[in-house]
């Protein structure tokens, strides 16, 4: 227990001491929360040019969140570097000299990161429906009150914090930050979106990890024929999450550094 003490401490050391990392995270509060600051004031501005159905369909707390599309950016970048930083560098073996237990050291690191970005999506998701609801202005806007808004302010949150673990499992399986980047930025802002808007292909989109993630913060239900809510939807991005995990153990523990 001793030694699992001394192995996460010295992850957090590791990371902290990285700036580019903790930079993106700073990025991703003030990225996603000026975005959504910046879409509610469009909305409140263009409301009355609506549609009545999309009017009746208008979710105050869900646009609050309209910048995690792009702050979602920099938690991947976070998850995408905490772990190749060492593949880089080649700080890696130094690390599995002193922690042969592989195991360890994987769970101490992600277990450190995904605090660090638990409390930094928390603020974020905060911060955003604080101030998109105070934007949006009393006719507009919801309440922290109302039923649903809480799961999806505290959803939000989970929702940044798995982006960036799914992006750590991704990098520790790949070993690369190029690639890594190469293969979740299209994934996430491409392939993702592609899939949802083509009507053939909807259906299997909705078990993407972002696709059905991003259900937690909706408290207005969408129309469609999803086979789960929101917390069934977060249940799905964790299993996507676990998985990329698995592998990412299974590639650590049989392949050298």
């Amino acid at each position: 227990m001793a030694n699992t003490g001394r192995v996460v401490r010295s992850e957090w050391t590791k990371i902290r001491s990285v700036r580019s990392t903790l930079w993106t995270l700073a990025a991703a509060v003030v990225v996603t929360v000026g975005l959504g600051m910046l879409i509610c004031l469009l909305v409140r501005n263009t409301f009355d040019d609506l549609s009545v159905r999309d009017q009746v369909a208008f979710d105050p707390t869900m646009t609050s969140f309209a910048g995690m599309t792009l702050g979602q950016l920099a938690a991947i970048a976070f998850g995408i570097l905490v772990i190749s930083n060492e593949y880089s560098t080649g700080m890696i073996r130094a690390s599995l000299g002193a922690v042969p237990q592989r195991g360890v050291l994987m769970a101490a690191k992600v277990a450190v990161a995904t605090v660090l970005v638990l409390i930094v999506g928390m603020i974020i998701a905060v911060a955003s429906y604080f101030a998109g609801q105070a934007i949006l202005g009393s006719s507009l806007s919801s309440s922290i009150g109302d039923p649903g808004v809480l799961r999806a302010v505290v959803g939000a949150g989970l929702y940044m914090t798995l982006i960036a673990v799914f992006a750590m499992g991704v990098t520790w399986i790949l070993r690369s930050p190029m690639l890594a980047f190469g293969i979740l930025i299209p994934f996430f802002f491409m392939i993702s979106s592609i899939l949802s808007a083509v009507a053939a292909t909807r259906k299997i989109s909705y078990w993407l990890p972002d696709q059905a993630g991003s259900m937690i913060m909706s408290v207005v239900e969408p129309v469609n024929d999803r086979p789960y809510g929101p917390w069934g939807g977060m249940a799905v991005m964790g299993a996507w999450v676990v998985a990329v995990l698995l592998a990412g153990y299974l590639v650590l523990k049989r392949r050298d550094a």
